[in-house]
């Protein structure tokens, strides 16, 4: 029996009881999981998404560097780039959230969700400025609601440089 074979429907029960709003039960299992398949990415992401619903951000942050460390490609290194960023940002570990969701833009730069979590990063790296203008490009950029789509042009080339006069 491969070792894929034999993660596979117990790492799905973890994520069905994730889901299902069953996080402590989930959180056990995935950390067992965890203890025998210590270089799965998947396994490590899942666990680190487990803890993050519990709030237990500090401890969600060893599984997602683990996950990436061991290779995660596509959409697996996408969330966990966002998760890992998204919680350094939540625990005050500013510096690493920038670094981490800045390298998420670089890599996924047309997920708009991404740059949204890299503005709050910047913005605690105090960089309002530049968070500002990130979440303007964001909003003229993605949005379709009339108020704002009818001054869009202006928006973009107010988000370019904020601090610029026409006068």
């Amino acid at each position: 029996m491969s070792e894929q074979s034999t993660i596979e429907p117990r790492l799905s029960s973890a994520i069905a009881a994730r889901e299902s709003g069953r996080l402590e039960e989930a959180r056990d299992s995935l950390l067992v999981l965890v203890a025998e398949f210590p270089d799965d990415p998947t396994v490590n992401l899942q666990c680190a998404w487990a803890h993050d619903r519990l709030g237990l951000e500090t401890e969600a942050v060893p599984f997602y560097e683990r996950a990436i460390e061991l290779g995660l490609v596509g959409e697996g290194l996408h969330n966990a780039l966002l998760g890992l960023g998204s919680t350094y940002r939540s625990i005050g570990r500013y510096e690493e959230a920038l670094h981490t969701l800045g390298r998420g833009v670089a890599e996924f730069p047309d997920d708009q969700g991404m740059k949204i979590f890299h503005a709050m990063a910047l913005y605690n790296n105090g960089q309002a400025k530049q968070a500002c203008e990130s979440l303007l490009t964001v909003l003229a950029t993605t949005t379709q609601e009339e108020g704002i789509a009818r001054y869009q042009r202006a928006i973009g080339e107010y988000a370019d440089d904020l601090d610029r006069s026409w006068a």
